[in-house]
């Protein structure tokens, strides 16, 4: 049953898109931190930076502008993060978006956002994620290191086999009966 609060899973490249960041604190610091798994091409705009997040710019060669914002930051951005505690600001910043089809991610207010931050698990190739849709994301943090201790620890050399063997055998149907009988005997192993 569709329920209006929940959210759609999806697993979205970031390659050639550019992500906006407003705030520099320390929720900001650990939106960026998350970013930095998937992309580099991030830009941040705030008033004041914190020691951590001025180390993690100058580490990744992040463009940076400390500024008060402005409606016109937003152009030329797909997605923007709202990490500040200014509720009016979040709403600003989400409305002024919709003319512009940026996507918005404002902490802790759903009803700024498009899209929420889930819990993630990344290695290498392999990425779980898990959501609450921002019910108990203390329940996504705890399931997030239980899904860590029971994953197999060779599981990245496992999938880095699979990708050549998938990327050397023809596409079709024997080559989708033998990926799927190493998988399952991998896991079997378990």
């Amino acid at each position: 049953m569709f329920e209006k609060d929940s959210y759609f899973p999806i697993f979205l490249t970031l390659k050639n898109k550019k992500v906006l960041l407003l705030g520099a604190g320390k929720v900001a610091t650990h939106k960026l931190s998350k970013l930095l798994d998937f992309t580099k091409d991030i830009t941040i705009v705030a008033k004041d930076f914190s020691q951590d997040i001025l180390e993690l710019i100058k580490k990744h060669s992040l463009n940076s502008y400390k500024k008060e914002y402005e409606d016109s930051d937003l152009d030329g951005y797909e997605i923007v993060i709202v990490a500040v505690d200014d509720i009016k600001l979040q709403k600003r910043v989400y409305f002024a978006s919709r003319d512009k089809r940026v996507f918005v991610n404002s902490v802790d207010v759903k009803e700024y956002c498009d899209f929420i931050f889930g819990s993630y698990i990344k290695k290498d190739e392999l990425v779980l994620s898990i959501s609450t849709s921002g019910t108990a994301p203390s329940i996504a943090k705890y399931l997030k290191i239980f899904l860590e201790k029971t994953l197999p620890k060779n599981l990245s050399i496992f999938l880095k086999d699979m990708k050549k063997l998938r990327d050397n055998l023809p596409k079709g149907k024997e080559r989708m009966k033998l990926l799927d009988k190493r998988a399952k005997e991998y896991f079997d192993l378990f």
